[in-house]
């Protein structure tokens, strides 16, 4: 579809020398909780340190596109080099620069945009000021960027370095909300750029990767120089559904598939394409396990929420969030994918007991726990699940916490062990508990509004 093409290159980003805000512990992107990482003018990545995962190496992946069925053949994608336009390794001087705003002088700023890292250590708020970045244990501001003449409608953080993936966005974007703009912060500049013809829906950062979504398309590049590997054409997809495997030597990137109700899994490493028909309505929202081998997937009726592997398509388990309509606005795994946490336009938190079998080994395929043992005075009464409708035998959370209505809410599992972490576009930061053996009505531990630092206790 030609509106979802790359555009030709533009000019180096503008009006991006930008000053960090006097709020700030120190200048530019430099927080004792955050990594350091240098794009050199080639945007190859540099070894970030030592508590960090080794980078990926470029060589392990495929540098052409994974053949599947319908695909794009590689001799039909455009050339790559029209897309980008990288600055110059010499520090550009601009002439002018976003002034600061005092927000606390001219109102609270209106959320744009919520979203976790890669290990759920920190999340981005964009707003229609500029953006912030947070950590999650503690809780506290590391730092932010408001200015005076737009906003910013996507921020993707890579772990915790200096290195941005930002999309302007809102009633006056800061940047086209058809390019994204790799921002490094200890610059203090933009040392990169892709152009598209239809705005950018979504963007996700691996340390080899930069995944663009728009809305018929989702286009996948080199860190290293920005060159376009591979090409997916989905269904319409305005929330930019799109989710990317974080673990070393292997890329798997799940999305919507070509139909309705179709979840598209790319295994990069084994170039093999799995497409898995989830739902008879069309997908709303889905994630993916830390390892790459769940995804749990939701249908616009946000009724039962459904637990794949992601090699083989095999359905595992099925839970049952309620009986009526809802919007799912996020899943979340834990980390050894025992739980996995759900949120909707209810209003309620559901924690859910997966019941599988994972195997030994991160090669073992995952497969459905095995039926409990029932005494045999029971087994007389098992026709009856196969006659009451489905809602009356269904797998239904085992913790909850209840929000108010209204807002929109994202979740993950915290560091700490049973621990919820609850983001709202209202600017509520919950952290809860659950009790994994007893579930119930989780604790609350924590509460702050984000936005008005100065109402938190």
């Amino acid at each position: 579809m030609a509106a979802d093409s790359p555009a030709p290159a533009s000019s180096p980003c503008p009006n991006t020398d930008h000053n960090p805000d006097q709020n700030s512990n120190s200048p530019g992107f430099k927080d004792p909780d955050l990594d350091s990482l240098s794009l050199e003018p080639s945007l190859r990545p540099a070894q970030v340190r030592s508590n960090e995962e080794e980078m990926l190496d470029e060589t392990s992946q495929p540098s052409s596109p994974v053949t599947a069925p319908a695909e794009v053949p590689p001799s039909s994608l455009p050339s790559p080099s029209p897309t980008v336009s990288a600055t110059s390794p010499v520090p550009v001087a601009f002439s002018t620069a976003p002034d600061l705003v005092d927000t606390a002088a001219v109102g609270i700023p209106t959320l744009l945009h919520l979203s976790f890292n890669q290990d759920y250590g920190c999340f981005t708020a964009g707003t229609d000021r500029g953006f912030r970045i947070y950590n999650c244990d503690p809780f506290r501001e590391i730092f932010r960027r408001d200015f005076d003449d737009g906003g910013i409608g996507v921020v993707e953080m890579l772990f915790r370095c200096n290195i941005l993936a930002l999309v302007g966005g809102g009633p006056q974007p800061y940047y086209p909300p058809n390019k994204v703009m790799i921002w490094d912060d200890h610059q203090s500049r933009c040392i990169g750029e892709l152009s598209f013809r239809s705005e950018v829906r979504a963007v996700r950062l691996r340390r080899d990767r930069i995944v663009v979504v728009l809305d018929h398309k989702i286009l996948v590049y080199n860190f290293a120089d920005l060159k376009l590997v591979h090409q997916i054409e989905t269904v319409p997809n305005p929330k930019g559904l799109c989710a990317v495997s974080q673990q070393q030597g292997s890329l798997v990137l799940v999305c919507p598939g070509g139909q309705k109700g179709q979840v598209r899994v790319e295994h990069y490493g084994v170039k093999k394409t799995k497409f898995i028909v989830a739902h008879d309505s069309r997908i709303a929202c889905f994630a993916l396990s830390q390892d790459a081998r769940l995804i749990a997937t939701a249908s616009t009726k946000g009724t039962l929420i459904r637990i794949f592997s992601t090699m083989d398509g095999t359905l595992l388990q099925e839970v049952r969030r309620g009986a009526d309509r809802a919007e799912i606005y996020s899943l979340a795994f834990s980390v050894n994918m025992q739980w996995l946490v759900v949120s909707s336009d209810k209003g309620t938190i559901h924690v859910f007991n997966l019941k599988l079998n994972l195997g030994l080994t991160a090669n073992d395929k995952p497969r459905p726990a095995p039926e409990p043992n029932v005494p045999a005075a029971s087994s007389s009464l098992s026709f009856i699940k196969g006659v009451l409708p489905k809602y009356f035998h269904s797998e239904w959370s085992v913790a909850q916490f209840r929000l108010p209505e209204g807002s929109q809410y994202i979740v993950a599992f915290g560091h700490q062990k049973n621990t919820i972490v609850i983001l709202g576009m209202d600017g509520s930061f919950y952290r809860c508990v659950y009790d994994p053996v007893l579930g119930g009505e989780m604790n609350q531990l924590e509460c702050y509004n984000f936005l008005r630092p100065d109402q938190n206790r």
